[in-house]
């Protein structure tokens, strides 16, 4: 251990060699100055633990000494005792206003000096070590990610870290000394309900969690802990607030839970209805499902949810585009091959199937597969087994096949261009997807949907549309389906700067709907039967197109599609029946 250092201040040599005898003996490590500005020069070599130091010296004395010394902060933590012939009280006193920490009276007895040395040694210890703690405890305060305030019984404040500024966005400067309630008022103020509950209560409140509805962070959402704040003696002086930002978990949190909900399928209709209930019926299976519908409908989103919501969500979901690729590459792309297999094939791969196992294989454009593949897929389902190419190995896989089409394969099977055994195969269960333009009335519920995300993604507060929109949007054919509704949007955010999107932020192609939508009378009917032939006559006309169709009969496609109900108008198949 290093001894502790003293500096001698005075301008007696006598005195500071006699002083020098008594401190070698103790091993104490020892400079000496002979004027008080000696002694400040040499301060920032030395840096000592204790400053003995003479009151009474020419040019500056000790007082004007201990003031330099103690108006640094680098050295406040030196002791400082004032060494003097004058033993009146008012001097002692005027000593320990300018900071020193001990006095002594020339002359002394060594004892008494050592006595007092040791004293002051030991505080400075002790000061040291609360030193070092306060220190640490301000690194942890200002590096500490929640928000970290602490106000007196009447809340007012008395600390607050960095944190709190960044996550209430309030400048730090105007936070401190401030009125708890005077601040947040912006927001909900739940941080002030549990700093009032503790001090209230004197009770600790844990985890309460709160969305702030901050006016400039929407949506922000955190996690209030308040305790009492206590004095050394133990007494309730105020309260200690933690402020945690859960934005981020929260809204995974939530994405998670809208996951596992029908995987964003979103839609109030009957149809959809049908559906979410089929979903929930196959979630405990493993049964093959073919799903079927025009592009865009959310073919892959259903069967994200047969997997996710089966008992191999815990295991992978593989998904295999059957279009993209020509017939030698789905092959190898979904059953493997070994090296040397065929050219190019430089190394052995799994396969998609082989990828799958204990989990699911979604299998999208099934219908545009090539008759070898159908075949080799007949054993896969048959038999769950198969090789890979270039090997002759069997290949045993524990899988879940799902499908999916756009095309009738009822009718490719009639023309001989899909297996007819393969077919049944697929089709254990099949959920058939409706089009857009045949639940118009979840499209209110989608533009909703789709607006959270894109507000999220574009950082704006867009959250309905003029009603011109609506009717357009409900005349119009969508025959991209639900995606094609989600890319209307994401176009119509991106030109939108106001709360409420317009005619003019749409895609062209929609606004060649409301165009086109010129006004047409509505026809009145003598009869229900004239009326019923009427809007026969009219979808005939039109092939069915019901966007046209209700144009030409001057109504709303949701009348239309009343009327169509109420008369029974259903399209003629155009299949032939053989049989």
């Amino acid at each position: 251990m290093k001894p502790n250092k003293i500096l001698i201040v005075d301008d007696e040599p006598i005195n500071i060699s006699l002083l020098e005898d008594i401190l070698k003996e103790e091993k104490y490590n020892i400079r000496s100055a002979s004027s008080g500005e000696e002694a400040l020069k040499i301060l920032s070599d030395f840096e000592p633990d204790l400053i003995l130091l003479d009151i009474l010296m020419s040019g500056m004395d000790g007082y004007e000494v201990c003031q330099k010394i103690r108006s640094n902060k680098r050295f406040r933590l030196i002791k400082i005792i004032m060494v003097s012939a004058m033993a009146m009280l008012k001097e002692r006193l005027k000593g320990y206003d300018v900071g020193a920490d001990d006095y002594i009276t020339k002359p002394f007895k060594k004892e008494e000096l050592l006595a007092k040395i040791r004293v002051v040694m030991r505080l400075k210890e002790t000061e040291a070590e609360t030193e070092k703690y306060r220190l640490n405890l301000e690194a942890i305060f200002r590096s500490v990610k929640d928000g970290i305030l602490t106000v007196d019984d009447d809340k007012r404040v008395i600390e607050a870290n960095d944190a709190v500024s960044i996550i209430c966005g309030i400048p730090k400067e105007k936070i401190i000394g401030s009125q708890f309630g005077d601040l947040f008022v912006n927001c909900n103020r739940g941080c002030e309900t549990v700093l009032e509950e503790t001090l209230k209560t004197q009770n600790v409140v844990q985890e309460y969690r709160v969305e702030c509805q901050h006016q400039q962070k929407h949506r922000q959402v955190v996690v209030l802990s308040s305790s009492p704040l206590k004095d050394q003696y133990n007494r309730i002086v105020g309260a200690v607030l933690v402020i945690r930002d859960t934005t981020k978990m929260h809204d995974l949190e939530r994405e998670l839970i809208e996951q596992h909900r029908f995987h964003n399928i979103i839609g109030k209709s009957s149809t959809m209805q049908n559906i979410y209930r089929l979903l929930e019926n196959l979630s405990g299976t493993n049964t093959t499902i073919l799903i079927n519908g025009e592009s865009g409908t959310g073919k892959e989103l259903v069967a994200k949810a047969l997997h996710y919501g089966s008992d191999r969500a815990h295991k992978p979901l593989i998904k295999v585009n059957c279009s993209a690729l020509s017939e030698n590459l789905l092959e190898s792309e979904l059953f493997g091959h070994v090296k040397g297999a065929f050219t190019g094939a430089i190394r052995s791969r799994i396969g998609r199937f082989q990828a799958a196992d204990g989990g699911t294989i979604f299998l999208d454009e099934i219908g545009d597969i090539s008759p070898l593949i159908q075949l080799k897929l007949l054993r896969v389902l048959q038999e769950r087994e198969f090789e890979r190419v270039g090997d002759t190995t069997t290949q045993k896989v524990d899988v879940r096949v799902l499908t999916a089409t756009n095309k009738d394969l009822k009718e490719k099977v009639r023309l001989g261009e899909f297996r007819e055994d393969l077919f049944y195969r697929l089709k254990v269960v099949e959920i058939h997807l409706p089009p857009l333009r045949d639940r118009l009335e979840d499209i209110p519920l989608l533009f909703s949907h789709f607006c959270k995300q894109f507000n999220k993604i574009f950082n704006k507060q867009i959250d309905g549309m003029s009603d011109e929109v609506i009717r357009i949007m409900m005349d119009y054919h969508w025959p991209g389906n639900v995606r094609e509704l989600q890319h209307a949007i994401e176009h119509a955010f991106v030109l939108c700067n106001d709360r409420t999107i317009a005619v003019d932020h749409l895609p062209p192609e929609l606004k060649m709907t409301m165009a086109a939508n010129i006004c047409v009378p509505k026809k009145k009917f003598v009869s229900a039967t004239d009326e019923a032939q009427a809007y026969l006559e009219a979808l005939t006309k039109t092939g069915w197109n019901k966007a046209k169709t209700s144009r030409l009969m001057g109504v709303s496609r949701p009348t239309l599609y009343k009327k169509m109900r109420e008369y029974k108008l259903e399209k003629p198949s155009s299949k032939i029946d053989l049989t």
